[in-house]
């Protein structure tokens, strides 16, 4: 049985009551485009994939997408969905930082949010961060309560500071409960690539890893054939890897689209920073986990301190420098 912290729900109902008037503001929906360099099935694009296909069906926005838009070909994917009269974009800048902010300053009557590292810029280009860390410092919790080898991994895409702070938690919330705990982390350098994953997991396995953090596709698969045991990021693995994926640190997008859908349609494009929408407060970002895998008594305390967080009463430590 896959368990939900009630907390997560109250946030984001929270968040989507404070919503509401505003949104009643709105004659039309607004016209929004999504553009994604991989596959929208990639977990991270599939949060914002949902969560735009979910603002269309409720009528909130009209949305559009492209998916496999190489970072060559990105500036271009932009500036032709302004040219159509898009009034929001939303992507993402990592690999195309410089050449997204150009296109976007050329464009100022249309509003762009874009997952970066870098800060908002101009007067329409908004920005935000993948924050589910709190999550990710709570599978840690039980992580390093389960763990027989005291040995725990992580695959990631990239060492930039949204992966990083996701790792750095995770072993944070471990080593609280688990002072023993050793880590190690491999970045196979792509957002996209579960073969690769699948190799950099299956070398921490054979070093005595027996639970690994997956912030890439991938992950799960290694842990599956080595018979140990997997946490899963982003979205919620365990129903594709029943027996496998104990925990996830899940991230819901909706609660960052939907305070700049809000936003734009008032009237109000600006260059702004969304990513504490990311929260655990607001529902950005909540434990999942496996009720059949994690023992009650292991997972009793990470959802006192899931509590904590959402009270405002513990502040997960955000580190963003490269995990070691």
């Amino acid at each position: 049985m896959m368990k939900l912290t009630r907390r997560g729900f109250l946030a984001a109902g929270t968040a989507t009551a404070v919503l509401a008037t505003r949104r009643a503001a709105w004659a039309a929906p607004l016209k929004v485009a999504g553009i994604h360099t991989v596959p929208v099935e990639n977990p991270w694009n599939s949060r914002l994939h949902a969560a735009m296909l979910e603002a269309d069906k409720r009528g909130a926005i009209k949305y559009v997408f492209s998916e496999n838009i190489s970072n060559t070909d990105y500036e271009r994917a932009m500036r032709e969905y302004a040219e159509q009269g898009m009034q929001l974009i939303v992507g993402e800048s990592y690999g195309v930082e410089p050449a997204a902010r150009k296109a976007a300053a050329d464009y100022p009557k249309t509003a762009f949010l874009m997952g970066s590292s870098g800060k908002p810029a101009g007067s329409n280009f908004s920005v935000f961060g993948t924050w589910n860390h709190e999550a990710a410092y709570l599978t840690g919790m039980i992580a390093g309560r389960l763990t027989k080898s005291n040995k725990l991994g992580a695959v990631g895409g990239y060492p930039i500071p949204e992966v990083n702070r996701l790792i750095n938690a995770f072993r944070l919330g471990a080593s609280q409960v688990n002072p023993k705990c050793t880590y190690s982390v491999g970045f196979i350098g792509t957002w996209f690539d579960p073969p690769k994953a699948k190799e950099a997991a299956i070398a921490q396995i054979d070093s005595g890893a027996d639970i690994l953090f997956g912030e890439r596709i991938g992950t799960a698969d290694a842990a599956k054939e080595k018979g140990v045991k997997s946490i899963g990021s982003l979205i919620d693995f365990s129903p594709q890897y029943p027996g496998t994926v104990i925990a996830n640190a899940v991230w819901n997008f909706g609660p960052i689209l939907d305070h700049c859908v809000a936003d734009v349609a008032a009237g109000n494009i600006k260059a702004a920073d969304y990513s504490e929408f990311s929260f655990m407060k607001y529902g950005g970002n909540a434990l999942v986990f496996d009720a059949k895998l994690v023992p009650e008594d292991v997972a009793a305390p990470a959802l006192a301190k899931q509590k904590e967080i959402a009270d405002g009463k513990f502040t997960v430590p955000i580190d963003d420098s490269e995990p070691k």
